[in-house]
């Protein structure tokens, strides 16, 4: 019990009576918390203590990645892995994807070249490839909806696209 009493004294906890939920009001001054100080020590002993599983960091990479609160999330339709009929003599066809959001289409080929595709109805938009935490890349789609990207995605990916009115978001799929 002694080590309690000498752990109270070295904290200035000697005075407190232990009644009530706290510190009477006053005894400890506002100026000596340092409240930058205090999160950081919370912060590191948390990610010691119980740190984030990875499965769940990268859900909310990828759930970062939908930040946009106006943008409307485009469901596959088709995929060419799933939906399509091999063809004979091809050994490795390019893949077909399909996306829909209410009247907007995003048809894409996923090729070892990169990705083609065309928005429905045609016209310009900016659209983003979106790879998790790296750096996304930027393609233009042009008047009649026409996209190309000189680099295909790896691994899991996702497309944004920025109309001048809306922002649509197709479902993540893996490369």
């Amino acid at each position: 019990m002694s080590d309690m009493s000498d752990m109270s004294d070295r904290h200035g906890f000697d005075d407190f009576d232990g009644s009530g939920d706290g510190p009477p009001d006053g005894e400890f001054p506002a100026d000596d918390w340092d409240c930058g100080l205090l999160e950081e020590e919370l912060r590191q002993a948390a990610a010691i203590l119980d740190p984030v599983p990875a499965g769940l960091r990268g859900i909310a990479v990828d759930a970062f990645a939908l930040h946009d609160l106006d943008a409307r999330v485009a469901e596959l339709t088709f995929d060419s892995l799933v939906d399509g009929i091999p063809v004979r003599g091809e050994n490795d066809p390019p893949r077909m994807l399909t996306f829909q959001a209410d009247a907007v289409t995003v048809d894409v080929e996923v090729t070892e070249d990169g990705l083609i595709g065309q928005l429905l109805p045609p016209g310009p938009a900016r659209i983003e490839v979106l790879s998790g935490p790296r750096e996304y890349a930027r393609l233009t789609a042009d008047d009649l909806g026409r996209f190309t990207g000189e680099a295909p995605p790896s691994g899991p990916f996702a497309l944004r696209l920025r109309t001048g009115r809306e922002v649509v978001v197709t479902e993540w799929l893996r490369a």
